[in-house]
């Protein structure tokens, strides 16, 4: 029987070519590349779909609430939950592996615009995270639901990689689906975003 394999961070490193008149880069943890930058593209698409919704609503004259209330089945979440889960879980993530006090939003968005505003809070918060706060947090542990009984423990790695980034991209996936489906002249490139 094989032995099982565990995972160990990934760390990038910084190459100096000779004689070159460039300075090193700075050693960025992976960790923080692999979960700011990819909230960033991915919120940045977000918010220009749902830019895109409001003008499809307005063009065809549908009442904004038809596009923000939808559903894909009667037991999930509305766009608008949608949204506002995804933004909670890019803040989250971030804020857990760089071992700051997670911001809470009140979660009453009820508009396109308010929603569009929701994402600039969350990239201003996101954006405001230096790389350096994430050194170590592929070890770090995260505590979820701390005190209840849905509370999980996990290292920082398997967090990122096996919870918050799949978490994040069901709902802005759903977000996106959600709009398709219901007419919006949306497609991949707009999900996803620039990169």
């Amino acid at each position: 029987m094989a032995s099982p394999v565990t995972a160990r961070p990934v760390r990038w490193t910084a190459v100096t070519l000779r004689g070159s008149p460039c300075r090193e880069p700075p050693v960025i943890d992976a960790m923080y590349t692999s979960s700011v930058p990819v909230f960033r593209q991915m919120l940045g698409a977000l918010a220009a779909i749902l830019a895109k919704a409001e003008t499809h609503a307005a063009e065809r004259k549908i009442d904004p609430p038809a596009l923000l209330q939808a559903r894909l089945f009667p037991d999930m979440f509305p766009l608008c939950r949608q949204v506002q889960i995804a933004c909670d879980f890019a803040r989250g993530v971030s804020a857990r592996l760089a071992g700051v006090e997670v911001p809470r939003f009140d979660d009453d968005e009820q508009t396109f615009a308010q929603l569009r505003d929701l994402v600039t809070r969350t990239l201003g918060f996101i954006d405001g995270l230096a790389p350096a706060q994430f050194d170590g947090s592929a070890q770090r542990e995260i505590v979820t639901r701390q005190g209840t009984p849905k509370e999980r423990r996990f290292g920082g790695q398997a967090y990122l990689l096996g919870y918050g980034l799949p978490q994040f991209f069901f709902h802005v996936t759903t977000a996106y689906a959600l709009l398709r489906h219901n007419g919006v002249e949306i497609g991949k490139r707009d999900y996803m975003g620039e990169y």
